[in-house]
């Protein structure tokens, strides 16, 4: 960690922390909540590594004002939470479930009389089961599920959300959901998953639409992002890298802005029907971005199905989930996004950015994290010299307010400021909560530190 001080970040910069509705809530049988694909993953032997499932979770459903108070007391300005599409809609279509709403209602409520801006997700992975029985985001009925879900969440909070985001990470709900079958709904189709991608990004477009009509805040995406590193100088490896670097980061943003789609082998055109790219480039407000590490890349094996081969990029620290931790890659990544999209890239927000370790309290009940410590004074650097290059970036959210249910990995990977005893539902914040407390209490321009 650098021992000069902290860069001062302008006037106005967010900073907030996220979190997801199934990776917190619990109660997922409560209130007439419907099931989930995560529900149904989880229940499926070997599919979670500790043999979890997000039941109960962090309790946040029963326990958000103890948490909005955690936020209070970190003095951040924002919150990213994301809404359980199947407490809304427990079919996915058809009836709302007001009880449903009624949480996210008394959520943003509490959080705007705490001083904090409601930044609201709208779809973090947690597909309704019934819609995925009926083919999920391989069927294009499913962006349109997805904005009247979205036209009736807005007209209940669209008055009060500062901050719209339709989708979480579209790549990853197709590439580990759909493609590989290590996330929910569990299917590897590999390529052919390409409907997924194309359906989430008109149920995006969709849901601008129906978000317009009820709220004057801004709409967002947030796109996961990996700078792409080739390991090797062959033209068959640069060739792998420039594969993933367009499946990874480019899938998702070209028709965003209006570039339609990317030459990318295996991606099936017959699912785009006519009008569907200018309605997934709505205009957008915020480009959402959440990096977590670069990818290291080189030519595929001789028989492999894809493109690439994915490999392990030496000389950085590791978090406990082996990512490199390398804020080198976040400055690169948003110098990237505005040398390749100029002028048609929005201001952007950086809606995730975080670390794992295996934090314990100690014998005196403390939480000591110098790691993240330090992981978030890089990464925070990173953006502070990406903005004095030009790039338009707005605010940064941490990953994650709290301990939580960590999808595959079930209880095993602890990514909070606030540490959480799963056993007890205790809450402790950890010294990153305090380091970042007195930093955010510093950062205006002209601020002590």
């Amino acid at each position: 960690m650098s021992t000069a001080p902290m860069p001062e970040f302008p006037d106005g910069f967010r900073w907030g922390v996220s979190t997801s509705a199934h990776q917190i809530e619990g109660a997922t049988t409560a209130d007439g909540r419907g099931t989930s694909i995560w529900d149904t993953y989880a229940r499926e032997p070997g599919r979670i590594s500790d043999g979890s499932s997000g039941a109960v979770a962090c309790d946040h459903y029963h326990r958000h004002a103890e948490d909005v108070a955690l936020m209070a007391g970190l003095g951040v300005g924002a919150y990213r939470f994301s809404i359980a599409w199947p407490r809304v809609q427990p079919d996915g279509s058809g009836a709302t479930n007001a009880a449903g709403l009624d949480f996210y209602d008394r959520l943003v409520d509490d959080l705007l009389a705490a001083g904090i801006d409601p930044v609201a997700t709208l779809y973090h992975w947690d597909l309704p089961q019934p819609l995925e029985d009926a083919g999920g985001w391989l069927h294009r009925d499913t962006a349109a599920h997805f904005a009247e879900y979205a036209e009736r969440t807005a007209a209940r909070l669209g008055d009060r959300v500062r901050l719209w985001i339709t989708l979480n990470e579209p790549f990853i709900q197709m590439s580990l959901g759909y493609g590989m079958g290590v996330h929910a709904p569990g299917q590897m189709l590999l390529f052919d998953a390409f409907p997924v991608a194309h359906h989430q990004l008109l149920g995006h477009g969709l849901a601008v639409q129906a978000l317009r009509a009820h709220t004057a805040s801004p709409v967002a995406i947030a796109n996961n992002y990996s700078p792409v590193r080739v390991l090797g100088d062959s033209d068959a490896d640069r060739a792998a890298g420039a594969a993933y670097e367009t499946l990874h980061n480019r899938l998702f943003t070209d028709p965003l802005l209006g570039r339609g789609y990317p030459d990318l082998p295996g991606l099936d055109p017959t699912v785009i029907r006519a009008g569907d790219l200018d309605t997934i480039a709505a205009p957008i407000d915020v480009l959402g971005v959440n990096y977590y590490n670069p990818t290291g890349v080189r030519a595929a094996e001789e028989g492999s199905p894809l493109p690439f081969d994915l490999v392990p990029l030496d000389g950085y620290p590791r978090t406990a989930f082996d990512w490199p931790v390398a804020p080198d890659g976040l400055h690169e990544l948003l110098r990237w996004l505005r040398d390749t999209y100029g002028e048609a890239l929005p201001p952007i927000e950086i809606t995730e950015g975080g670390c794992a370790y295996d934090d314990e309290p100690d014998a005196h009940g403390q939480v000591a994290d110098p790691e993240r410590i330090a992981y978030l004074d890089g990464h925070l650097r990173a953006v502070r010299a990406a903005i004095d290059d030009g790039v338009d970036v707005r605010g940064y959210f941490v990953w994650s307010l709290l301990d939580n249910w960590e999808w595959a990995e079930g209880f095993t990977k602890r990514f909070g400021l606030v540490h959480v005893d799963y056993a007890t539902q205790r809450r402790t914040p950890k010294s990153s909560y305090t380091w970042l407390r007195d930093l955010i209490a510093g950062s205006a321009p002209g601020a002590a530190r």
